[in-house]
């Protein structure tokens, strides 16, 4: 898999087909933190998130937050929420805290997605890690203003590329 490619475009992180995950033989769920799950504007994930996560629990996914946030305790406390592991100050691209997450959860890499907003950070990490990834769209605009470099480089890299749901 090319590093800057994720295996999955989706629009909305509740439009991800968790059925579809199982049946590759997905077992865990890593998950972005910051305008994946929560948008970057609040501290709370919309209800349709809140609802997909319910469902994945249902279907007996194991979940764990692995973010760049360095705010441990806004991670944690998602992760309580949602009753799910977590890594904060991920270090992504690195490839380190995928495997930290892997390892902590008790599965293999072809058992695992990493879902995200960002190519350079979270489908890279997830790539280098050995895990499938999806890319998802950013909840909100809001974004570190660093973050806004990487977006018009990502823009650059998604030209072209169709979202499954938009």
């Amino acid at each position: 898999m090319p590093l800057f490619r994720a295996w999955r475009y989706v629009s909305r992180v509740e439009s991800i087909d968790l059925d579809e995950l199982a049946a590759h033989g997905i077992r865990c769920l890593l998950l972005d933190r910051d305008n994946t799950i929560v948008p970057r504007d609040t501290k709370r994930a919309p209800r349709e998130v809140v609802a997909w996560i319910a469902r994945a629990h249902e279907l007996g996914f194991s979940l764990c937050f692995v973010s760049n946030n360095i705010h441990a305790r806004l991670v944690a406390a998602n992760a309580a929420e949602f009753d799910a592991d977590y890594i904060d100050s991920a270090m992504k691209p690195f490839p380190f805290s995928v495997k930290r997450a892997l390892e902590k959860m008790g599965v293999a890499a072809d058992e695992a997605v990493l879902i995200g907003d960002q190519i350079f950070t979270d489908i890279c990490a997830g790539n280098l890690g050995g895990v499938r990834t999806i890319l998802v769209r950013p909840q909100s605009r809001r974004d570190l203003w660093y973050t806004y470099v990487f977006r018009l480089f990502e823009s650059l890299v998604l030209r072209g590329t169709r979202f499954e749901g938009e």
